[in-house]
């Protein structure tokens, strides 16, 4: 029997969980087939960094996705929450259907890496035009999820089951006004439609490059946009006492707000994180304005953390509105869900993961919670989910030094993105019932 033919016949053994053997020679083609592929994963990398699209725009990434899926012969289907792309690998047997996820939309962000490839595109956000960049690693997340379907493909006639690769939309927010993301593919039945049982998903971090980290439970933060719009009496700047100073009492609520989380919240029994990150009001230096609005964040790991906070904020907003003589109206948006990875699956998934990344050294399965959010939450609360991170800092980079997320030099050492594909292939087998 040929090697390739071995192969094959021992994977078909794996799915029924019979041979460690077999899982090993299985993990051992993966690692093959994902350093084949890996060039292409770069070239896809830098392709989608160099053109990035807003939120409910990835025109041009969908388009490119949805080639690439076709050219292995899998089901496509476009325009789900936009721009949404779904493929779809039947495998040779029959069995259960499970998801990988990546998500495609960059950020308006003016991009300062000095990369060959650095995005010099722009788009419309909030009615002005803006720069757009990959300052959060989209662009790597489609790119190892491309490269993961490649490898799968090459399995198909071994996996007992189907694999749903879904390329999502909109992660960073849906432009204002309009619905978007993980939220809206959820609606429009994404789950129900190809009856997905769990769901895996990658984000690349600046951690230790290579290394893979999650941790069971609650792993990403809820996040609240807060929104507070205030009225009061405009007047002129010179003679404040004929009007209600607005502006006054939108410096006292930033001040007051940003002592609730500090002075007001025990932080040591569950990380809660509350900024106003936007002041809005006035047009002309000697004119107090009649209306004023603040915007900012919540970061929250209970229902019962973010209730309190959102009764203390309105609580003190209010309060000092009454103080001023004005009129205050406090809103939270949830813009996405606590990142709760199921707990069985979390602590069942390590070994898989371990192999991914090539030893336990290389995994943290435990690892701190994350302040940031992701709405891959809203798969999560439809059916048990595994969220993970990457880590992509470029070697000798010590913890804190790398560019965050979000920021213009955020960058990413692009030979990780091969301990990604492997990372998702792994996590889709398992999912689909291959024994550790």
């Amino acid at each position: 029997m040929e090697r390739r033919q071995l192969i094959t016949g021992l994977a078909g053994l794996t799915a029924l969980g019979l041979s460690p053997l077999a899982r090993a020679a299985a993990t051992s083609q993966i690692a093959t087939l994902a350093a084949k592929v890996q060039p292409k994963v770069v070239a896809w990398r830098r392709d989608v960094h160099e053109h990035p699209e807003l939120g409910n725009h990835e025109v041009r990434t969908a388009a490119l996705v949805a080639t690439e899926l076709r050219r292995l012969g899998l089901e496509v289907q476009e325009k789900i929450a936009f721009t949404g792309v779904i493929g779809v690998l039947k495998g040779g047997k029959p069995g259960p259907a499970v998801a990988l996820r990546a998500d495609m939309d960059g950020l308006p962000v003016l991009e300062k890496t000095g990369l060959a490839f650095a995005s010099k595109a722009t788009g419309e956000y909030d009615g002005k035009t803006v720069p757009i960049t990959h300052a959060c690693g989209h662009d790597a997340h489609v790119a190892m999820l491309l490269g993961a379907a490649e490898v799968l493909t090459a399995l198909k006639s071994d996996i007992a089951g189907s694999v749903v690769f879904i390329f999502q939309p909109a992660e960073e927010g849906p432009p204002p006004g309009e619905k978007g993301g993980a939220e809206l593919m959820v609606a429009e039945g994404v789950i129900e439609t190809y009856k997905i049982k769990s769901i895996f998903g990658l984000h690349v971090w600046p951690m230790e490059t290579g290394k893979l980290y999650w941790r069971p439970k609650g792993f990403m933060a809820a996040a609240d946009r807060v929104e507070i719009r205030l009225t009061g009496k405009q007047t002129h700047g010179a003679q404040p006492w004929n009007g209600v100073d607005i502006t006054a009492l939108a410096s006292d609520i930033v001040g007051a707000v940003n002592q609730i989380a500090a002075r007001q919240i025990d932080v040591t029994t569950e990380a809660t994180v509350l900024s106003i990150t936007t002041m809005q009001g006035g047009v002309r230096f000697n004119i107090i304005p009649e209306e004023f609005k603040l915007g900012g964040t919540l970061r929250t790991f209970s229902e019962a953390r973010r209730a309190d906070v959102h009764a203390r904020v309105t609580k003190t907003v209010q309060a000092l509105a009454e103080a001023y003589g004005a009129k205050a109206e406090v809103e939270f948006v949830l813009s996405a869900p606590l990142t709760y990875n199921d707990p069985k699956l979390a602590v069942d998934i390590a070994p898989t993961l371990a192999r991914a990344a090539g030893g336990t050294d290389k995994i943290e399965p435990n690892t701190s919670a994350i302040t940031g959010a992701e709405d891959f939450s809203q798969f999560q609360k439809k059916v048990p989910g595994v969220f993970a991170f990457l880590g992509a800092a470029w070697p000798g980079k010590k913890p804190g030094e790398s560019p965050p997320n979000h920021s213009p030099y955020f960058d990413i050492y692009e030979p990780a993105l091969e301990v990604g594909v492997r990372a998702h292939a792994e996590a889709a087998l398992f999912l689909l019932g291959w024994k550790a």
